[in-house]
């Protein structure tokens, strides 16, 4: 009995033993096959450390290949706690070249992590700085590469660029809808330590860092500057409250020029007002458009064929009773009897009521709303605004008046410029945009791109003919003459609209306007201009806004190589306007021949004789009483 329960003992044992073997063998196998990636891991993260390499911010250019958004290369300084032997040495000479506080740098150099990067005062350093504490051969304390964002142009296109914070990490305007891609990844420097962070004698590996893919505009940098400067130049003159622009190629949808006032330096955005860095006028300001909203209720007439420009005809008294509303002409004693065609061109107010009141509240606001107001149009820019229309079921005959001529509604800037281009391009709406491309910065592969986007056709290419027709005698004999560029097609329309505050309209405050475009048969460019508050000068689009679209129009003849059309319009002087005069070929005549063919302008020469040169020379056109230069020989 005793021997067989020491046998049956011996079993249990020697089966314990067999299990316990097995038992080894499974964790065995389950530590170097089954766990295996995840303790190497581990061990990796124990006996390796990573010095972050920033990659840079994908850059930003113009349609022409200008760049708008640049990076500088910068450093930051970064500590490894664990390998920095004198602490206290350490953290008195970091302390004194970055100027911080010693107490503070203490804490740093004594942080319980394998490593600590010195935030903010270290980050993004000059490189005097760095080369100080680099020439200082401390232990522990590493000088790493980062970018930091450039702007080359300083404010110009601030608000639509926007700007980054201090982790290169975008906060505004393009820098923030498209951070996802401006944002590159990571490298690093790779190196083995002990269990205490020593930096042991190995191989260190570098990992390249992936830049952030690169964006295209469809801005043109040299029509950037004309609008920056005009607006820069009316601030100076006039002292607005505000001010704005925009330019749009009509037949695309692409933005080519886009400002406003005040602007800020997205380099050093934290000296300014909140409201003036996050305020994109053009795609976030909402006001009463004036009269520049009559080209949506001409069109709708027109393509109604409810008027007829030339043989219908409406009388201007001054003013148009419409129920127990008296609707007022900006001329006293209006315009007396006109056509429609000069309805428009003097901007009558009593005409496009007579317009509205054809077209009906219904008709009407089915055109608005084709044409885009009411709704964001969809523009690839942050902050855009939806425009406030009346509900027509509380549209009665006053408001149907007053929405004819641009008052009583509220639309944005894109929203005017998108709808006018619409109707003088063949009716075409299209969604405006700003970002052409998105392209891989190495092979400079594309990697999203826009192309022009039709919403709808809103109205007939013969209408769209009429309203240009229309326009473009606004600029050669009505309103918008001061937007008249001589041997050139320009159209227009001014806009002079009042503004409101706590449900009253302000008196002597204004937001004057010009809306423009060349050539007028076939538009290539249009323009938007819109000043808040003018001073020192009677508030009227056609004085204050036109002369200022009509720079930026003449300098984009050049800038988008605008020909010269056949058979340019002439303009129709009043007596306040400088008059054009072509310059007749005086040369080869006697000096009295020569000063007769020349009595429109001053004569100056030099010698004797007949004029053998003549400056500008024959066939140029100049203003009435310029001077023309003879040389006299022979």
């Amino acid at each position: 009995m005793f021997y067989r329960n020491i046998h049956i003992r011996i079993k249990i044992i020697g089966l314990i033993i067999i299990l316990l073997f097995i038992l080894v063998i499974f964790k065995v196998f389950y530590i170097q096959v089954i766990s295996y990636k995840k303790l190497n891991k581990l061990a990796d993260y124990l006996w390796n450390r990573n010095l972050p390499i920033e990659a840079n911010r994908g850059k930003i250019f113009d349609s022409t290949g200008k760049i708008l958004a640049d990076n500088k290369t910068t450093v930051s300084l970064v500590l490894v706690p664990n390998q920095i032997k004198n602490k206290e040495k350490t953290a008195k000479q970091l302390a004194k070249i970055l100027n911080v506080s010693y107490k503070d740098m203490f804490k740093h150099v004594n942080k319980r992590t394998s490593m600590e990067r010195v935030h903010p005062e270290g980050r993004r350093l000059d490189f005097k700085t760095a080369d100080k504490i680099n020439n200082l051969k401390l232990d522990g304390v590493y000088l790493l590469k980062e970018s930091k964002r450039y702007y080359p142009n300083d404010t110009m296109l601030a608000h639509t660029i926007g700007f980054v914070g201090i982790d290169n990490q975008g906060l505004s305007g393009l820098e923030l809808t498209y951070d996802k891609y401006l944002t590159g990844s990571y490298g690093s420097i790779k190196y083995t330590s002990d269990a205490k962070g020593n930096k042991l004698e190995l191989n260190e590996k570098y990992e390249k860092p992936q830049d952030g893919m690169n964006i295209n505009l469809t801005i043109n940098y040299k029509l950037q500057q004309s609008l920056e400067r005009e607006l820069d130049n009316a601030v100076s003159k006039y002292n607005p409250d505000q001010a704005l622009g925009i330019a749009m190629n009509p037949k695309t949808g692409e933005i080519l020029a886009i400002a406003s006032r005040p602007t800020f330096s997205p380099s050093n955005y934290k000296e300014y007002k909140i409201e003036d860095i996050n305020r994109n006028l053009p795609v976030w300001m909402t006001y009463e458009p004036g009269s520049t909203f009559k080209i949506i209720t001409l069109s709708t007439a027109l393509e109604e064929k409810l008027i007829d420009l030339e043989n219908d005809h409406f009388y201007d008294s001054g003013s148009i009773q419409v129920e127990n509303a008296r609707i007022k002409c900006w001329k006293h004693g209006g315009h007396g009897d006109q056509n429609y065609r000069q309805v428009v061109e003097n901007s009558c107010n009593p005409g496009f009521v007579s317009m509205g009141q054809k077209i009906g509240k219904e008709k009407l606001f089915k055109y608005i709303r084709n044409f885009g107001f009411g709704t964001k149009t969809g523009v690839d820019l942050n902050g855009e605004a939806n425009g406030i229309l009346f509900n027509l079921d509380r549209v009665g005959p006053v408001e149907l008046a007053t929405t004819s001529f641009g008052q009583g509604v509220s639309v944005t800037p894109i929203q005017q410029i998108t709808a006018v281009s619409a109707a003088i391009n063949g009716g075409k709406l299209y969604k405006p945009y700003i970002v052409k491309s998105i392209n891989e910065p190495e092979t400079n592969s594309i990697i999203l791109e826009n192309n022009p986007v039709l919403v709808r056709k809103v109205i007939s290419d013969e209408t769209s003919k009429q309203v240009r027709y229309t326009l473009e005698s606004v600029v050669t004999n009505g309103t918008g003459r001061n937007a008249f560029i001589d041997g050139y097609r320009v159209g227009g329309k001014t806009g002079t609209a009042q503004k409101v505050d706590n449900g009253h309209y302000m008196v002597g405050n204004y937001i004057v306007s010009f809306i423009g475009f060349m050539p007028a048969n076939d538009p290539e460019i249009v323009v938007y201009v819109a000043i808040d508050n003018a001073k020192g000068i009677t508030q009227y689009g056609g004085t204050v806004a036109a002369p200022i679209a009509r720079n930026i129009l003449n300098d984009s003849i050049n800038i988008l190589n605008i020909k010269k059309p056949k058979g340019a319009s002439e303009k129709n002087y009043n007596y306040l306007d400088r008059k054009y005069a072509t310059v007749p070929n005086v040369v080869n005549m006697d000096l009295k021949d020569a000063i007769k063919n020349l009595k429109p302008f001053k004569v100056e020469y030099t010698g004797n004789g007949k004029v053998i040169y003549q400056s500008p020379s024959s066939g140029t056109r100049i203003y009435e009483g310029e001077t023309v230069k003879l040389m006299l020989g022979g």
